[in-house]
């Protein structure tokens, strides 16, 4: 498989897959609202379908859809001063009593519709001769505020014509990476940092998937090296879009990725390597499938017990969940994973360690689900590479011990209202030495 069809399959792997059920529900709130506000049953007037989905830049997994549903002007006396709580309520009814199995509620800006797998945001906006929208802000008493989608919208169609539609490829792949990594950003964030990127770089304006790798490349080099700040100009509109989380230093290691990946082409191991930067939408290496359920080392081979997390929920990574790990001995004060790694290149066994989240940001409630995986010669041969996800039992800690030389993995996932919003990883590399 070339780089270029290797590319290809990536992006179709990544692709949304329930593009029809989006739509239905999209046209089901719109019926609903209509129906109250303009006593009409059109179920794709007066809405509009923005953030990632409306850019098309979404991929497979997305959980949170915004929405636009332009109220009638004429409305706009009833809701002018200090309205701003009152249409949020009268939107969040309307929707609610139309489908009163699914929860419906609002929050500040917004009124949130909760399905089983996403999440559809609806705001109520009162359009502007410009063709902006001014929307309703409940915070400190009330406000109205100005929103430009349409904007952003418009520059990533053309903005994508003039850039070979590598633009919004290159948005895609992002996501793929984010959600890999647990990079917490936002989806507005992402398509103007590849708006950026492509901006001020013509490498790309006539290449396509054969020149991924290198872009791929080119891209995560660019987000390293930026200086760092809260915010960017969003594309199209200009308007402020927040820095959650300094991504540079993921950004970083991803290019190292790039760089490792790009050495291998040629080599049979080259897609795991690019599985390594964007997770298993990257079609693996060709002989990966001769023995899926088993894994083999040095003439030894155990039972593939490993799960993933994506088979599980849908990942849409939000929000930022930070792990870390306690290391204790008998005889020895508690330490710092990272402090003792910083020191020596492995961990020695017979030591305990207690992995625990020290910093999140991801809203409650939420639930925490764990990964534990040991790799190398002895985990195989001991049939003990485990892999299994397994529920936090309440505590959001997980015990563990040094037992065998290897390799060994940690991470954590947060999963709210059915989504992977928030993930983490801690690499355990241990050495067969008792100090």
């Amino acid at each position: 498989m070339s780089i270029s069809d290797a590319f290809k399959t990536f992006l179709d792997n990544i692709k949304v897959d329930n593009a029809d059920t989006i739509s239905n529900r999209y046209d089901e709130i719109t019926y609903a609202l209509n129906l109250e506000f303009r006593n009409t049953d059109s179920k794709t007037a007066d809405s509009l379908r923005v953030g990632s989905y409306g850019r098309y830049t979404a991929i497979k997994g997305i959980s949170d859809l915004d929405m636009l549903y332009i109220v009638p002007s004429s409305c706009w006396a009833t809701y002018e001063n200090n309205g701003q709580g009152d249409l949020l309520t009268k939107v969040c009814r309307t929707i609610g009593s139309r489908y009163p199995r699914t929860t419906v509620k609002v929050d500040r800006l917004v009124v949130q519709v909760l399905y089983a797998d996403f999440q559809v945001e609806v705001q109520p906006v009162f359009e502007m001769p410009d063709g902006s929208f001014k929307y309703p802000d409940t915070y400190n008493g009330g406000s109205w505020k100005i929103t430009k989608p349409r904007d952003e919208i418009a520059a990533m169609k053309q903005f994508g014509a003039e850039k070979n539609e590598n633009l919004r490829r290159l948005c895609k792949i992002a996501r793929a990476w984010k959600n890999k990594h647990g990079v917490a950003m936002g989806g507005l964030l992402i398509d103007t940092l590849c708006y950026n990127f492509l901006s001020q770089n013509s490498d790309y304006d006539d290449k396509s998937f054969l020149y991924y790798d290198w872009m791929s490349r080119d891209f995560f080099k660019y987000l390293s090296e930026q200086n760092k700040q809260d915010y960017y100009a969003e594309l199209g509109s200009r308007q402020r879009v927040r820095v959650k989380k300094d991504f540079r230093s993921k950004a970083s290691k991803a290019y190292e990725l790039c760089l490792k990946a790009i050495e291998a082409e040629g080599e049979i191991y080259r897609n795991e390597r690019w599985r390594r930067v964007y997770g298993r939408g990257f079609p693996p290496r060709p002989d990966k499938v001769v023995k899926e359920n088993v894994v083999a080392m040095d003439a030894y081979e155990a039972p593939n017990t490993e799960q993933f997390i994506d088979d599980l929920f849908p990942v849409d990574v939000r929000y930022d969940i930070e792990l870390e790990c306690e290391v204790t001995q008998r005889g020895f004060r508690p330490s710092l994973l990272r402090t003792l790694l910083a020191n020596v290149r492995h961990l020695r066994i017979d030591k305990s360690l207690r992995f625990h989240i020290a910093a999140s940001s991801v809203p409650e409630p939420y639930d925490l689900y764990w990964k534990v995986m040991n790799r190398g010669p002895l985990a195989v041969r001991r049939k003990a590479i485990r892999g299994q996800i397994i529920r936090d039992g309440g505590h959001r800690e997980r015990k563990e011990s040094t037992d065998f030389k290897g390799d060994h993995i940690v991470e954590c996932y947060a999963v709210k209202n059915g989504v992977v919003v928030a993930t983490d990883r801690i690499d355990v590399p241990i050495s067969n030495t008792r100090e």
